[in-house]
């Protein structure tokens, strides 16, 4: 897979535009002509666009590191206990969430995974199915190409050789991109913290795979419908499990295909769309649409800046007179 690589322009022949043209008319003059205003603007979109730089990821299906690992949630097996939150829960180092992992009240409403938990199980009770009532277990899907990394400006994600796809708080700016981007709705925002607000989500229990472990839900799952592994050799088990039971299962296996392939994949007896899991996504990767954000990026970071600081100074000066 191709790495994406995002070059942003330092500060710029367009910022150091405006910079000057404010200066020279502020302090000069004392005022700010709205010719001078559009020509420095016209200055600095130009030399962003120009400067920018972007390689997006491989279009196609992803065929790189055949040894990455994955998750198969066999929907058909999940008994919604809720083992797989609480596992995580503690895995993560999470606070302990409102509503107790054994209390059922829970699946009275629809969750997403938040700040506090980054895997949630719903409850799906009307459905035509084998199994009634079906639960889905929701979190990141660590996208083989994920779009999430494609749309970041800082390169605050990146796809690992093992699976997972990381973020990095230590260069994100919290522009939330990812969040736009993601086709699975899945990054959320952490809000509490005033000093420090980040992007946080699954990793797939990285830190444990790299020492030879497995996912915490997967370990505590205890009916067996979470099973982590090579993602190839979970594909040919999703598989087996359709052959061999056509009546339990749909002949489709979600995130092999969708948006270039996931690394958590799911098989169910009930067309996935009603289990509120994202319908007809395209095979190839989210790519193309996320490119417009990088477009972007240069220009919100070097052009808009110095055009509020020329805004403020103008303001102050009328002010002064006044």
């Amino acid at each position: 897979m191709a790495k994406t690589t995002i070059k942003r322009p330092s500060e710029g022949e367009g910022a150091e535009e405006i910079r000057r043209a404010g200066s020279e008319s502020v302090g000069n003059k004392g005022t700010i002509s709205r010719r001078e205003m559009l020509q420095a603007l016209a200055a600095a979109g130009g030399a962003a666009l120009i400067g920018s730089s972007t390689e997006a990821f491989a279009e196609g299906k992803f065929s790189g590191w055949p040894d990455r690992r994955g998750m198969l949630t066999d929907l058909t097996e999940c008994v919604g206990c809720r083992t797989c939150e609480k596992a995580c829960n503690q895995a993560n180092k999470l606070p302990e969430p409102s509503v107790p992992f054994d209390e059922k009240s829970v699946f009275e409403q629809k969750r997403r995974p938040t700040a506090s938990a980054y895997t949630v199980v719903n409850r799906y009770s009307e459905l035509k199915s084998p199994v009634s009532p079906m639960y889905r277990k929701v979190q990141c899907n660590h996208c083989n190409e994920p779009s999430c990394a494609s749309a970041c400006p800082v390169n605050a994600y990146k796809k690992t050789p093992e699976g997972s796809v990381l973020y990095n708080a230590d260069v994100c700016f919290g522009c939330r991109y990812c969040m736009v981007a993601c086709p699975f709705y899945v990054p959320a925002y952490d809000y509490d913290s005033a000093l420090q607000p980040k992007i946080v989500k699954c990793t797939l229990c990285y830190g444990r795979i790299i020492k030879g472990g497995i996912p915490a839900c997967a370990e505590a799952c205890p009916s067996g419908a979470v099973t982590f592994g090579k993602r190839s050799d979970l594909i040919k088990l999703a598989r087996n499990k359709i052959q061999k039971n056509s009546k339990r299962y749909l002949e489709h296996i979600y995130g092999e295909y969708e948006v270039g392939g996931t690394s958590w994949l799911y098989i169910s007896g009930v067309p996935f769309e009603q289990m509120d899991f994202p319908a007809a996504l395209p095979e190839k990767p989210l790519v193309e649409q996320t490119k417009g954000f990088l477009s972007a990026v240069p220009l919100v970071l070097t052009m808009w800046p110095a055009l509020l600081t020329m805004c403020y100074a103008a303001t102050r000066n009328k002010e002064g007179k006044e």
